[in-house]
Parts: structure tokens; sequence; C-alpha cells
């Protein structure tokens, strides 16, 4: 068994009545990029992630598409399985809420919450939104002031709805989800969401409409198959389903509940900060330790529509600038829990500025000097001056300000700390001059070109979250054996040694020529 931390992470679960697009593939690339963070750190990552497919919306879409629900979810729920492997995500396991495993799961939490005495059986009348799958009170509606029509401040429609249901007493734990917000302030991230949840709660909860008779496609409620559960009580509980749950004493769900941290999209913030701790409060199972709530892409300042044609497929993006390159342009243009603006050009200037220019330039242009005047084998380091030490301690001591921030979620800060390495390399490369250095000193020579090769291996380690594919290349140019490409060997200790034959370098991040058509 092993002895290493365990760390839990998932995304929120997909709703297959569409396509996937941008904002998934931004979600999914968020927590790849922590779950591998982590996993390089030293900690046992578990990270799930997957589809949510029962509920009104899935089932209109699979009518008005003519298929029965389980066949369109079949088919949807591939369409996010290959988004997960053309994004190179590293999750451990893809969860489906259609799994036996998850209505067992589902099941068994309604009961536990039923026999705390917070389920009772009403009559529903209120405002749904399909959409949305959600209920609204009429103060949390918006009117339009010309049609009187009300809408979700989302701005999507609500329908009034009748009708037989269970509720969840979710009135009885205001006071003790506000105690522990208080108690934990970690709870919810960023602190703009956190203080958003707090004056929703503080409003007052009233009881939850738990589920439904109009239609029959979801979980069977348990000793009643006359209705079927509300679709967030089932979503949510995936999160417990992958590790083992209702098994308690299973090795997984000892492991790893309570979740480290759900990461979620800032629209759904309410079922996660609010119903979900509340459920697990009254079933007596530990609350997650954070949720984080990301914000949306928007496209040339604009929130993409299909009917202003601003739509960005992340398929697109990997055809027209590489699959690495579009990991790393969105990590490093989207800051802290905020909303992220793409444009064409500028993710172009950027990834030939950092990648091509910056770290491609600084790699190939090293080792192919390595190559060509040092008989294709690695220079010692000896004699260090001032210089080459000053950079390889900015190599080895940079991990502890990379782990603050990135247990903040702030990974353009990450990528903005390892820049400033780059930064330095290159500018050390310039002066030092080591073309120049053929001619008047090759062991001096030998030495700048050894310590940039030093360089380019720390920074390969560093940044095989946000680039996996193109650190290997790096980190096989440079003769790092795959057993030491853990942060822990961003150190003197597993230095490059000297002596060992080089191949022949490839250019990793070619400069990227495209011709652009308006930003478009």
């Amino acid at each position: 068994m092993s002895n290493k931390t365990p760390y839990y992470i998932t995304t929120a679960i997909s709703y297959v009545n569409g396509a996937p697009h941008l904002g998934h593939a931004y979600e999914d690339i968020l927590t790849d990029i922590m779950a591998r963070f982590k996993r390089l750190d030293g900690f046992d990552v578990m990270f799930l992630t997957g589809t949510d497919e029962h509920g009104q919306k899935v089932a209109k879409t699979a009518e008005k598409n003519g298929k029965a629900p389980q066949e369109f979810c079949d088919e949807i729920a591939q369409t996010f399985i290959q988004l997960k492997k053309d994004l190179n995500i590293s999750n451990d396991d893809f969860i489906r809420t259609t799994e036996n495993r998850h209505y067992e799961a589902a099941k068994d939490l309604w009961l536990k919450i039923k026999n705390a005495g917070d389920i009772y059986l009403d009559s529903y009348a209120g405002w749904y939104s399909t959409r949305e799958e959600a209920f609204f009170s009429e103060k949390e509606l918006k009117v339009d002031e010309k049609t009187g029509e009300k809408r979700t401040p989302n701005d999507t429609e609500v329908e009034w709805m009748e009708e037989s249901s269970y509720f969840f007493k979710l009135s009885a734990y205001q006071d003790k989800l506000l105690a522990h917000y208080e108690a934990h302030p970690e709870f919810i991230q960023p602190a703009s969401r956190r203080n958003e949840v707090i004056s929703f709660v503080k409003g007052g909860l009233e009881d939850l409409s738990i589920s439904r008779t109009t239609f029959n496609w979801g979980i069977p409620v348990p000793e009643d198959d006359e209705h079927v559960m509300y679709v967030w009580l089932d979503a949510l509980t995936n999160y417990m389903t992958a590790i083992g749950y209702p098994d308690i004493e299973s090795e997984g769900f000892k492991k790893y509940w309570p979740a480290d941290v759900h990461v979620i999209g800032k629209d759904i913030i309410r079922f996660h900060c609010v119903f979900w701790p509340a459920f697990l409060m009254s079933a007596g199972i530990d609350l997650p330790k954070q949720v984080f709530a990301h914000g949306f892409i928007n496209v040339d300042g604009q929130k993409m529509s299909k009917s202003l044609g601003n739509v960005v497929s992340p398929t697109d993006l990997i055809e027209k600038y590489g699959l690495d390159q579009t990991r790393y342009i969105l990590a490093r243009e989207i800051s802290h829990g905020e909303d992220g603006n793409f444009t064409y050009s500028q993710a172009l200037n950027r990834l030939n500025s950092d990648l091509a220019n910056g770290l491609g330039n600084l790699a190939q242009r090293s080792l192919s000097m390595i190559y060509k005047n040092c008989d294709a084998k690695m220079p010692a380091r000896e004699n260090l001056t001032e210089q080459d030490t000053e950079l390889l301690e900015m190599c080895y001591s940079v991990i502890p300000k990379l782990r603050d921030e990135a247990d903040k979620f702030r990974f353009n800060r990450v990528l903005e700390e390892i820049w400033r390495i780059v930064y330095a390399a290159n500018a050390y490369i310039d002066d030092q001059a080591p073309w120049t250095l053929k001619k008047t000193d090759h062991v001096r020579m030998g030495v700048v070109l050894s310590v940039i090769a030093e360089t380019v291996r720390c920074l390969g380690i560093m940044l095989q979250p946000f680039m996996p594919q193109s650190c290997k290349i790096l980190l096989d140019q440079v003769g790092v054996d795959e057993n030491q490409r853990e942060f822990s060997h961003i150190s003197g200790k597993y230095a490059l040694s000297d002596g060992y034959e080089v191949e022949k370098p490839e250019g990793v991040f070619p400069r990227i020529q495209i011709e652009e058509d308006n930003d478009a």
C-alpha cells in the first residue's frame, strides 16, 4: 500500500445534452494540471471525471433527436470520453451516472438522508428551469418589463410546475452551513464565490424538491418508483460512487474521502456549496475539503454563442496550434477563478513569444551547440561563476513558490514564475555568448552550455503538468531517466552528469505561422 499522501480531485461531470465545448476543455485541463502537479509532488492522486446523464433536459433532447435516452447518452458520452483523450487528460476513472454502481450509491445516499428524518412527501408548485435543472423562488427571478416573462438570473426560461414531490429539509441546514463556511474559509474558493454563497444562504433557505413524477428518465426513488430522483442529488453522488460508496469501508473510500477539491464552473456553485454539503451533513458523511469555482471563457470579449458565430471548439484549437500549445494558452491566459478572454491573435503572439522564441529557442540552440561542438557529449559543469550558480539556484529553489500558487489554482502565476527562469536563462546565454567562447575559451563554452542544459532539465520537469508530451521530448533530449522526473529531482543531486551522449536535438516548439482572418 502506498505511503504517499492521498489526494482526490474531481471535475464536474458534464451534462450530455450537447457536444463538448471549450468550457469543458478548460475545466478538464485545469483539473488535469493540478492532478499531474500533485503526482509530481509526491501525492497518491485519484482524479475523477465523467458524465451526468439523467434529467428532463436529456430526455427531451433525446426525443428531439429521435433516440431513446440511453442510446442518446451512450453516443454523447463517447464524445466526452474522446475529448479527454484528445486533451491528454490523466483521469483515473470516468464515471457515468447511468452505471449500475452509481444507481446503488445514489439510492443509498437517499436512504441515509431519509433515515435521518430529512425527507418528506408533499406537493411542489413553483418555477422550474429545465435547462438549468433547478428550482427558483419568485424573488430570484427577473421579469421582462415588456413581455412580463420570468427568467432565471442566467436568463433561461422557467415554467410553472405542480406535482407530487419528495422534499429535503434544506431549511434546517442554514445555520449549519453558515457555521461550516465560517469554520472553513477555504471550503469555497475563490473568495468572491464564497461571499456569493454566504449571501445566498443568509437570505434564507427553503426546503428543496428532490423528486419528479412528470418524466421517468432518472434513478427511481427507493420504495417509491413512481418518483425519480432530482438530477442534482443523483449527479453529486458520483464523487463518492467512483471511490467505492456505498461501501464506506472500501479501500478507495477510506483512502480518498473526503475529496480534496471539486473543480466546477461558477454557474453550479449553489449545488456544490449549498445542496451537496447539506445532503452530506444529513447523511453523516464528511464534507469535501474544498470547492473551486472557475470562471468562463469569452471570445474577443464576448460570451461564446452560436448566434454570434464565435464558438471555439477545443479540437479546432488543437488542430490550429497543437495539443500542448492549447493546454498552455488556456492555463496562461485565464486568471485565478476569473472569466478569461480568448483571442486568436493574442494566443498566437503568446505561443510564439513564450514557447517558440523563449523556451524552444533556449533548448534548441544550447543542445545543438553541445551536439555540434562538444562531440555530442554533455560537457562538465566545473569552476562555476556567480552567474552560473545564480541561474541554477533559481531552478533549484522555485518549487515551494510553484506549490503555493498551484494550491490556490493560480496556474497563470505558476507559469509566470517558471518564465522568470526562461527569461533569465535566455539573458544568461546571450550574456555568456557561447558561440563566441567557442573561438576563445572552449572549456568555458562547455560550462555555459551545460548550465543551460541543466536549466532545461529543470524547466522540463516543472512544465510537465502543463505540456506533458512536449516536456517528455525535452527531458528525453537531455537524457533524464524516466524515474527522475518528479519535483523532488529538481536539485543539484540529480543534475545532468557530464559525458553522456547527446542525440541530435529536434525543435520542440516550432514557430507557428498562421494567416489570421479578422482574428478568427
